[in-house]
């Protein structure tokens, strides 16, 4: 951008008394987002034809890695034919948005390096955007997994969190300066953990003045209490188990650091997970694990486990979470369903969330799960 652009940008902004076209564009969301997480870490080339857009406000793919300290095309020849496809699907949705997803469990190693310095992070968020104005996208979803904390053996430090905000300052304004030029409103969001140590590891009460949604991820709970089958994403955590982790705990947790709840996007997954148990107690659910078993996208759960196959599908009225299990093979599986996905909605609409998010699109390719969102979040559009 030129530096006169530049200037002309930032003294219309002080005279109209806004901190950037982003603020006044986001004070006028009003709209609940559905934002799928679409992966093309493998290489893959995406089936982007079985992607039904018009069911969907956000498309975060996954991932792009970092290299030499910059955002970096792991899988460059597909990820620049993703891009193309995926943008393609604004001839059926104008109004969807395409992001990068930019780490993720595995190709978070580096963020810590990355980030060390001002200029470095600056650097970084330059490359990120880079990305995204040469290929027509709209933003910069950050999914460190996790700021100061050892992740998947990453370099990890304790001022981690500090260099996070700082990276989310950057990512705003960099993206803010294109949109001066292009018109077009960018995106900065980031996919964050629902634990307690992620938020003493970060400050999300300061780095939510940069971001356009938190996306919590709200599932994979079961890895936090591994001497147990418990759920993996449910709503609430029974009564004579407050220490469990749920949903509601995630959330109310972020109000209670200073996060407001409108930037949060509740993370849904649309798969579940399996653990062969020692005991048929309680119909498998809290029981020792003998060794891990398997789970499974949603849609093959519904069409081929549910009350197939010796596997009945129970309800946890306190953690209003369904699981499956087989008693003769004390096999335990957890997951949401179109029941429990229906009140997770409706929690997001008595706390004013900003939405939904899932991991990922094709765990559920017949869009059972999708569909109930579409229905009780009013999306898409009319």
């Amino acid at each position: 951008m030129h530096v006169q652009k530049v200037f002309i940008y930032s003294s219309l902004c002080l005279l109209l008394g806004l901190s950037s076209i982003h603020w006044s564009k986001a004070q006028q969301r009003e709209k609940a987002v559905i934002i799928g997480y679409v992966g093309g870490y493998n290489g893959n080339l995406i089936e982007t034809n079985k992607i039904d857009a018009k069911r969907l406000s956000h498309i975060n793919y996954a991932f792009v890695d970092i290299k030499d300290n910059l955002a970096w095309l792991h899988n460059e020849k597909t990820d620049t034919i993703n891009f193309r496809k995926l943008n393609d699907l604004k001839n059926i949705n104008p109004e969807l948005k395409i992001l990068i997803s930019v780490g993720g469990w595995t190709w978070s190693k580096n963020f810590s390096d990355a980030t060390l310095t001002d200029e470095l992070a600056l650097n970084l968020a330059k490359s990120a955007v880079e990305i995204v104005e040469k290929h027509g996208l709209d933003g910069v979803d950050i999914d460190w997994e996790y700021p100061g904390m050892v992740g998947d053996n990453n370099t990890f430090r304790p001022v981690d969190g500090e260099n996070y905000t700082n990276l989310f300052r950057h990512l705003r304004e960099q993206l803010d300066l294109l949109g001066a030029e292009t018109g077009k409103q960018y995106f900065v969001t980031t996919a964050i953990g629902g634990s307690r140590e992620f938020l003493q590891h970060t400050n999300m009460e300061t780095a939510q003045k940069y971001l356009d949604y938190i996306n919590l991820m709200s599932y994979d709970f079961d890895n936090t209490y591994d001497n147990m089958s418990s759920h993996h994403q449910n709503l609430f955590a029974p009564a004579n188990r407050p220490y469990l982790y749920s949903t509601d705990v995630t959330i109310q947790n972020l109000k209670k650091v200073g996060v407001q709840l409108s930037k949060v996007v509740m993370g849904l997954g649309f798969y579940g997970k399996g653990k062969i148990v020692d005991s048929a107690d309680n119909n498998g659910l809290y029981q020792l694990p003998v060794r891990g078993g398997s789970g499974g996208g949603y849609t093959y759960l519904k069409d081929s486990l549910v009350k197939k196959k010796g596997y009945v599908r129970y309800w946890d009225e306190e953690s209003q979470a369904p699981y499956l299990f087989n008693n003769e093979s004390k096999h335990f599986i957890t997951y949401d369903d179109e029941e429990s996905i229906k009140l997770k909605c409706d929690y997001i609409k008595e706390y004013g969330l900003a939405g939904a998010m899932f991991w990922t699109y094709f765990s559920d390719p017949k869009l059972y799960l999708l569909q109930v969102l579409n229905q009780e979040l009013g999306y898409p559009h009319e």
